[in-house]
């Protein structure tokens, strides 16, 4: 090993050679160099190097060399004359290359490091590029963005289009059930054939694009709607009588370019659909290329795709959602719904969806109504004034139709857990209080009455509404509050609530008696269902609320009572260590000892937990001055002992 890295090494010697004699580099920073250049040598010729050993190496060079094209350009700048290129100009770029042929040859399914490869060859346009684009489709042929990276690259930078052809005819033979190959073969071959015709226009030959250009479509009808306000010339005269011939002429050959676009887009699209029956994405991707460009045909196109869009997903929702989305969008401005859009085709969009409620009632699309609704009043910005919907029959305005459709669902039948917490929540939103109070009421004692979230929002509005009346509430108002808690919180996992459990803690955190019975039945729930092992912690929180309202003492007989339980959870025990360790930061032996004992007690049941051996690890060490050089060893040698798995040991950070 040792002899090919120092043969590597030599075979930099002319370059090194040549960033001295110009002065670019000194000699003490050309030995750093190879110092550096030695160490990731080695690290490559190791039995199982890793890609990180690569793309660091890789990275080091790309440094080197961006120095020393600085250093180059500020010499040049010095001595007012361009330096002439040497070895030392090619041979950083070269060995980026080799390193990255190292690291693909050694991780060929890496994707992205192949992706890196490439675009290293792209930016600095080197003549490896064809050969790594045949090396990754030879290792990659099943991935789509292979083949579209590789025609992109032939079509834009080499302007091979013949082979970018190629490429995408062979990656769609390989993958014929991507999608965006399709889509981008489509794109590609308009881009030429735009391109071709811009070229016809730039020689005189021909006029327009296959783009639609809506504004120039409205300048020439106002200047036609127009045309008294301007002054016309005899010569003008003459001369529009002579080209009158040569505008049909050259209308002729436009015509031929729009035909041959719908003929390119006729084709691949029966492709598409034959090789992707029941893609609907693929469709609408289709339909909206064929929108923003400018064929003959365009629209029975657009209405074929239309019906076999129809006639293969008219029992899926999505199709629906779409269909009326687009009735939204202005084909001049191609804009999805704005303040802009005219109510008239917020009116069509709602037509669609009620149609589709006939063929297809069902709880998503429902959900999907809903939605655009709420999109369409949000992206209006008058979530309580917009009328959108004025002259429309089924309601007199759009909010007003978003509840009359909450009401149609649930006497359809097609009420979600999601649909009646969005209820709800629009009423709160309007501020009618009294009306969500009742909505969320009814549905807790009907057949949502185990879904936590709702009785989440009925908790809040039960909230809202007591401390409306009175900043401070009632015994009874508040004895009515903990009587909804307990009726949900007794039947829900800790888990499940953790959102109820923090709302009613915070609540009654000043109400002694009832915060006292939320800690009776929090014990009840733990003792059921036992502690966390991470994430939320019922017994730590409600330790933190009494820390904060009452102090040290009494948050240390609460944490007792929880360690106390059958099974407390890792969580609990290392909360009331960080609660015992913030105070012995401040210099209190007697929590020190309450440390120790938490983590002895914890170890009795989690003596295979590594990183609570090294907390423990870690605590005896920073607190050395009150302890003893032997105490920290001790937990050392017992948790060597106590592990079963002596890696995970040897791989802690402290241990």
């Amino acid at each position: 090993m040792a002899d090919v890295v120092q043969y590597r090494l030599e075979r930099m010697v002319n370059e090194l050679d040549d960033l001295e004699r110009r002065g670019l580099f000194s000699r003490r920073e050309i030995a750093e160099i190879v110092k550096q250049r030695r160490k990731f040598e080695y690290r490559l010729k190791r039995p199982s190097p890793l890609k990180q050993d690569y793309l660091a190496y890789i990275e080091y060079e790309k440094q080197v060399d961006s120095l020393r094209r600085l250093r180059k350009k500020s010499i040049a700048r010095e001595a007012k004359k361009k330096m002439k290129k040497s070895v030392s100009d090619f041979a950083g770029v070269s060995r980026i290359l080799d390193i990255y042929q190292l690291a693909v040859m050694r991780y060929k399914g890496d994707i992205d490091l192949w992706f890196r490869y490439l675009e290293f060859c792209r930016e600095r346009r080197n003549g490896r590029m064809k050969k790594v684009l045949a090396q990754v489709i030879r290792f990659h042929p099943k991935v789509p963005g292979v083949w579209i990276y590789a025609a992109a690259w032939e079509f834009d930078h080499n302007l091979n289009v013949m082979a970018a052809r190629a490429l995408m005819q062979s990656g769609l033979r390989v993958c014929p059930t991507s999608e965006d190959l399709w889509v981008e073969y489509l794109r590609m071959e308009l881009t030429y054939l735009n391109k071709l015709k811009a070229r016809k226009v730039a020689l005189g030959e021909d006029e327009g694009t296959l783009i639609n250009d809506h504004r120039n479509a409205n300048e020439e009808q106002w200047k036609e709607e127009n045309k008294d306000l301007f002054m016309s010339l005899d010569k003008e005269r003459e001369s529009r009588d002579v080209s009158n011939g040569l505008n049909e002429e050259s209308k002729k050959k436009s015509d031929m370019f729009l035909e041959q676009g719908l003929i390119i887009l006729r084709t691949i699209y029966s492709g598409a659909v034959e090789a992707n029956p029941s893609s609907f994405s693929l469709r609408t991707q289709f339909f909206e290329i064929l929108e923003t460009i400018n064929l003959a045909g365009s629209k029975e196109m657009q209405k074929e795709i239309l019906s076999d869009i129809k006639r293969d997903f008219s029992a899926e929702p999505e199709y629906w959602d779409w269909l009326a989305r687009l009735e939204t969008i202005d084909p001049e401005s191609t804009q999805e719904t704005s303040t802009d859009i005219m109510p008239s085709r917020l009116q069509k969009a709602v037509r669609v969806y009620e149609e589709a409620l006939k063929f297809l009632p069902s709880p998503v699309m429902f959900n999907l109504y809903t939605k655009f609704l709420m999109d369409a009043i949000v992206s209006g910005g008058k979530a309580q004034n917009s009328e959108p919907f004025n002259d429309f029959e089924p309601a007199v305005g759009s909010l007003s139709h978003l509840l009359m459709v909450y009401e149609k669902a649930e006497n359809m039948g097609c009420l979600t857990e999601e649909l009646v917490c969005q209820h709800v929540s629009l009423y709160l939103q309007l501020g009618k209080l009294d009306e969500a109070r009742k909505l969320a009421e009814k549905f807790c004692s009907g057949k949502f009455s185990g879904t936590v979230h709702l009785w989440l929002l009925r908790v809040s509005v039960e909230m809202k509404y007591i401390t409306r009346k009175c900043p401070s509430p009632s015994r009874a108002d508040l004895l009515s509050v903990f009587e909804l808690l307990r009726s949900i919180l007794t039947k829900v996992a800790i888990s499940e609530a953790e959102g109820l459990w923090l709302m009613a803690l915070k609540f009654f955190s000043n109400h002694k008696q009832f915060f006292d019975k939320l800690v009776d039945i929090s014990l009840v729930s733990l003792a059921k269902d036992g502690g966390s092992e991470n994430g939320f912690c019922l017994s730590s929180a409600i330790v933190n609320f009494v820390l904060q309202k009452d102090g040290i003492q009494c948050a240390r007989q609460m944490y007792k009572r929880f360690l106390a339980l059958p099974r407390p959870g890792l969580a609990a025990y290392k909360n009331c260590i960080e609660l015992e360790l913030n105070l012995a930061a401040m210099g209190d032996k007697e929590c020190l000892t309450n440390v120790r004992k938490l983590f002895e007690s914890a170890l009795t049941t989690f003596d295979q937990d590594v990183n609570l051996w090294r907390d423990y690890y870690l605590m005896e060490i920073k607190y050395l001055q009150m302890g003893t050089s032997e105490t920290a060893a001790a937990v050392h040698w017992r948790a060597r002992k106590k592990l079963k798995d002596a890696a995970s040991l040897i791989c802690s950070a402290q241990l």
